[in-house]
């Protein structure tokens, strides 16, 4: 994870977010331009998101749900400042990212423990997750998407060869009503998401996607971020030895590319 120190931040942060950075450095760590994440090295280190007014209650629902499964941070503040912004706090967890190179370093290695950590989050029970059918609002902004004209054919034509946003849509449509929200799921599987410290798993991380989808969501994501980070194919079958091949319908892996293409 790249963390860039910020040499002044005595404006950026709302009072309520105080606590948890003064005395210490700050560090800008975001990724994505719907919100920033700062990381502050005060006390054992807190990770600070913030973003638009109501985008982060979800994520910090679910963080709460999996912090109590032992599977992730605690989540020590959610609120909005007085602008109506949102702001999450939550504790460091030990270790770094599946995507440092230590572990890409030891591919083998790697793809085996995360399709290991993955089966082991799919045989769970989810019984009391505060998001009972995550699948639906995941067909729905597939939907939503591709009337809006909002799409990355990429996500399936990487893998799949040409095809046009017809084509593609038409799969998610006579497909998709083959998925089943029977497992818990991380929702968006990939090596930055996953903390492992020297090769013990810590927790994860971004758990926005999370709730009770179907189990090829995640592999699709982990095989994406295998070959997104490793430049191969090379891990794909090791991946799906490693999980459980007999639990895998590569057709509805396909399905699941074809609605991330309007994710």
């Amino acid at each position: 994870m790249r963390r860039t120190e910020l040499a002044s931040f005595s404006t950026t942060f709302p009072d309520a977010i105080r606590p948890f950075i003064d005395g210490g450095r700050i560090f800008d760590s975001s990724s994505s331009p719907e919100a920033r994440v700062y990381y502050s090295t005060k006390d054992d280190g807190y990770f600070i998101k913030t973003a638009a007014a109501e985008a982060l209650r979800r994520e910090a629902h679910l963080t709460a749900y999996f912090h109590r499964r032992g599977l992730a941070a605690a989540v020590l503040r959610y609120g909005q400042d007085e602008s109506g912004r949102d702001w999450m706090v939550t504790a460091r967890i030990p270790g770094e990212d599946c995507a440092s190179p230590r572990y890409l370093q030891q591919p083998e290695r790697l793809t085996e423990l995360l399709a290991r950590r993955l089966r082991m989050l799919h045989d769970m029970d989810y019984t009391d997750c505060p998001d009972g059918d995550r699948l639906h609002s995941y067909l729905t902004t597939a939907s939503r998407n591709h009337t809006a004209g909002h799409w990355d054919t990429s996500f399936y034509t990487d893998l799949y060869g040409n095809a046009t946003v017809d084509e593609i849509y038409a799969i998610v449509c006579n497909h998709g009503p083959r998925l089943h929200a029977d497992v818990l799921v991380h929702g968006d599987y990939c090596l930055p998401n996953v903390i492992l410290d020297d090769w013990r798993f810590t927790g994860f991380v971004d758990l926005d996607c999370a709730g009770i989808s179907d189990r090829h969501v995640d592999v699709y994501w982990a095989l994406w971020t295998l070959r997104f980070n490793l430049y191969t194919d090379r891990y794909h079958d090791r991946f799906l030895d490693a999980y459980g091949r007999d639990l895998v319908d590569e057709d509805l892996l396909r399905t699941v590319a074809a609605i991330e293409v309007f994710g």
